[in-house]
């Protein structure tokens, strides 16, 4: 389908985040993942729909169970419920998206074949695939802020560092002049931006030790053992007003360090685990035309929604 994206006759643009589906084979999990896709697009009325990784789950399963052995079908079906509704999507890899049976190429050429995605392979040259933006037009067509996407990778590729990927310096280096193409010095100011990708940089960790956040840390912060300077990149580009990942379950909080708010997905898909208690949901986002900041709320299972999350003060002493 055409990339052109634009802001509403009201000013605003929704994107809804579904993170972490974790699709497999159709099973009842995740029939109760499409159930709360489905009603979340019922009650929220996107323009765009975003993946954030581990769409599907094609890495190791436990002794009697069975994995998932046609990925492209997985994949198709797990995107079916958005594809459906003819509403404009896009999606990053997560490092469980192509562990096995199919290669991040062969995987991005399922995505494409979609007609209602937005996705882009991105340039061949950077690591990864599915490095690209889409650009928001206000009601007039002219350019109005900018979404950034950006594939964070699966696990280290050195042997000697364990642990999670982190995203690569050529990628830094061609989202800051991609940036710097989008915001010529005859702008009078930047375009606002999203950026959006699978594993939580570093400074996911740092915002939660340090600052107010909104949301809950219900397990450690999964991200790469390198910092590669993606966030000090985002800082220096001056344009990226918030960043959104998933990859940590039971994680859903937000946080703002340096002027950039970092923010958490709900998970969404039933096949993984979570925390007793923690409702499968969404993150939903909002853009409104000519403000350089976003309103943000979670839309749960039951169909109830949370505009305001319990805070978190590193420097209370009420909190553990």
């Amino acid at each position: 389908m055409s990339n052109q994206l634009s802001f509403r006759q009201d000013g605003t643009f929704t994107i809804v985040q579904f993170t972490d589906l974790h699709w497999k084979d159709g099973r009842d999990e995740d029939q109760r993942t499409r159930k709360l896709m489905e009603l979340t697009l019922e009650a929220e009325k996107p323009d765009l729909v975003v993946f954030t990784g581990d769409v599907i789950y094609t890495g190791p399963v436990a002794p009697g169970e069975s994995k998932c052995s046609n990925p492209s079908q997985a994949f198709c079906d797990a995107v079916a419920a958005v594809e459906e509704s003819g509403i404009p999507w896009a999606c990053v890899f997560g490092n469980h998206d192509t562990e096995s049976e199919i290669t991040r190429k062969e995987l991005m050429q399922v995505v494409r074949s979609h007609q209602h995605t937005v996705t882009q392979a991105g340039p061949e040259e950077l690591a990864g695939e599915g490095n690209y933006i889409l650009e928001l037009a206000d009601p007039k067509g002219k350019p109005a802020a900018n979404l950034y996407f950006l594939d964070s990778g699966d696990y280290s590729p050195l042997q000697h560092v364990a642990g999670y990927n982190w995203i690569q310096r050529n990628q830094i280096q061609w989202l800051t002049a991609e940036s710097a193409r989008l915001n010529p010095p005859e702008r009078e100011s930047k375009l606002p931006a999203l950026a959006f990708f699978h594993i939580p940089v570093p400074e996911y960790k740092e915002v939660w030790d340090t600052q107010i956040c909104y949301g809950h840390k219900f397990e450690n912060i999964c991200c790469p053992p390198v910092n590669s300077g993606l966030f000090a990149g985002l800082l220096e580009m001056g344009d990226v007003i918030g960043t959104f990942c998933g990859h940590d379950h039971i994680n859903d909080y937000h946080g703002t360090l340096h002027g950039i708010r970092l923010c958490y997905g709900r998970a969404t898909g039933y096949n993984t685990y979570g925390r007793e208690g923690m409702m499968r949901g969404a993150r939903v986002i909002r853009l409104t035309v000519g403000e350089s900041d976003f309103n943000t709320w979670l839309r749960l299972e039951d169909g109830s929604v949370v505009t305001e999350q319990p805070l978190h003060d590193p420097h209370s002493t009420n909190e553990d």
